[in-house]
């Protein structure tokens, strides 16, 4: 697989550039946010995926990688993995809502980001669709969610949602009023069973209930997992 790396950090870049290459993959390094577009920019134009999987450090010297995340996926689908030190929820709402897939905290492991790297890479493959078989669109009250096409609507004006916002949602709204057990919805949303998806999963969460604005759409079961509460047509 082809990775790009967008990291201002020469050495760390060296160092984990040696790591992914033991684990198979070809990676280019971009130093600053222009160089990652300049990257992205030659397969884009020609409508060919350029990339696998983009890790992007938020700490580039020339402009703030919130920004080159949101140029990059006016170009590109590729999944895209926010690479930072900023921990909080806010921040990591911000990178989802800019199309960010994951998005990993430092200090990481490496074996974390690896494990992500293939999740993210995995639900970019063909035939990766979450949602019941049969069924064109769910109605849940004013929220519509079509399935064929992933496009997402709340009283008529269309929601933008990453991959894996959709994925979720449409899984939860399968069944509405049932509990999913976390480990269920990482299984089928994430197709893994790492532990580590968990914080990935509640800031999932907590985006989707900020972009249809609707707070209790996803009820957070207590030390079980979440339901989707069907709101009032």
């Amino acid at each position: 697989m082809r990775l790009l790396l967008v990291e201002d950090d020469n050495h760390v870049a060296a160092a984990l550039s040696a790591v992914l290459a033991k684990h198979g993959f070809q990676v280019t390094h971009a130093r600053s946010g222009e160089e990652a577009l300049q990257a992205v920019l030659p397969a884009a134009a020609a409508g060919k995926p350029p990339f696998g999987v983009i890790l992007l450090d938020l700490g580039l010297p020339d402009q703030d990688g919130y920004q080159v995340c949101g140029k990059i996926r006016k170009l590109t689908s590729t999944p895209v993995i926010m690479v930072t030190a900023r921990s909080d929820v806010r921040s990591r709402i911000h990178g989802l809502n800019l199309g960010a897939d994951d998005y990993v905290v430092k200090p990481y492991d490496t074996g974390e980001l690896l494990a992500r790297i293939h999740a993210v890479s995995r639900r970019n493959a063909p035939g990766d669709e979450t949602g019941p078989a049969g069924e064109d669109a769910l109605q849940l009250g004013s929220v519509t969610i079509e399935l064929p096409t992933r496009r997402v609507s709340v009283d008529g004006t269309a929601v933008q949602l990453t991959r894996k916002e959709f994925d979720l949602l449409a899984l939860l709204a399968q069944r509405p009023g049932v509990v999913f057990r976390r480990e269920q919805i990482i299984s089928e949303v994430w197709r893994t069973s790492w532990e580590g998806t968990g914080r990935t999963l509640e800031v999932h969460v907590a985006s989707l209930r900020s972009k249809l604005r609707m707070p209790a759409l996803i009820e957070t079961v207590r030390g079980v997992g979440y339901r989707l509460v069907a709101p009032a047509a």
